[in-house]
């Protein structure tokens, strides 16, 4: 069964919990509460509930004057569909990269004359560049990224998903130019609106129907024990119980089968 909305990742749920055979003592409002906050899991821990994005955003006076950038002003990524994730979809910044003299290349700029000389020179065998071969222009590229990053450091980045305020640690009145751009590399949660196939996900519609029956439980726990019309007693706080153990054996599998590698740390 492929799945492909909200409604019916709700209604998977319910049968599986036994609907229409078996009541299901949970209000609709209830399942779509637990639906956001198994997306909210998904998106935050799931490698395909997030992806890697690279945000331009176009300095204003507004940033300048404030001294950081509210990501919420930030469009869609950029291409061609414009359905990419937005700067309010942000779960964290990785760094923005580097602005300032050292980021430019024209033809005057050393980096410009390097490629236009010894790399073709190496690879067409003009003048003497040709038995110089690709390890002096590593070298001298090497060299000159030494000395950007001793005149010009890469500037930290500091950001939250609270306040959705990006912080760049410098002097924004001398640093920054009104209608220059920022290049930001971001993970950002994908919008299940758009791509509605984050909902026919296998671990989502687990996670989705063990949370619901924990709802369920929750709900009957209050009548525990309370014996019905031919016998039938009521046992809600077992299977919330039993729901809350089916959650630990997802979420366990989710961090460590489906979870993106924490990146390792040099220097």
């Amino acid at each position: 069964m492929s799945i492909n909305s909200r409604e019916g990742l709700i209604e998977y749920a319910f049968k599986r919990l036994g609907s229409p055979v078996i009541e299901i003592n949970v209000d609709y409002s209830q399942a779509e509460d637990r639906v956001d906050d198994a997306l909210e899991l998904f998106r935050e821990r799931h490698f395909d509930g997030m992806e890697k994005v690279f945000f331009s955003h176009q300095i204003t006076q507004t940033d300048i004057d404030q001294e950081y950038i509210n990501t919420n002003d930030i469009g869609p990524v950029n291409g061609p569909t414009g359905d990419g994730p937005r700067g309010s979809d942000i779960l964290t910044v990785v760094k923005v990269f580097q602005f300032g003299q050292f980021s430019n290349i024209n033809m005057f700029d050393i980096r410009y004359q390097l490629a236009l000389s010894d790399y073709f020179g190496i690879n067409r065998g003009l003048n003497a560049a040709v038995s110089q071969g690709l390890a002096s222009y590593d070298s001298t590229k090497r060299y000159i990224n030494l000395i950007e990053d001793f005149f010009q450091p890469e500037k930290a980045v500091r950001f939250t998903k609270v306040t959705n305020r990006l912080h760049i640690d410098t002097d924004w009145s001398t640093q920054m130019q009104v209608g220059e751009y920022l290049i930001i590399e971001a993970y950002a949660a994908i919008n299940p609106q758009t791509f509605t196939e984050i909902y026919n996900d296998r671990l989502l519609k687990e996670y989705v129907t063990a949370l619901i029956k924990r709802q369920w439980g929750a709900n009957l726990s209050k009548y525990d024990g309370v014996q019905m019309p031919g016998g039938v007693v009521l046992r809600g706080g077992a299977i919330e119980a039993e729901a809350q153990r089916e959650l630990e054996v997802i979420e366990q599998k989710l961090y460590s089968q489906y979870e993106l590698p924490v990146d390792f740390m040099t220097g």
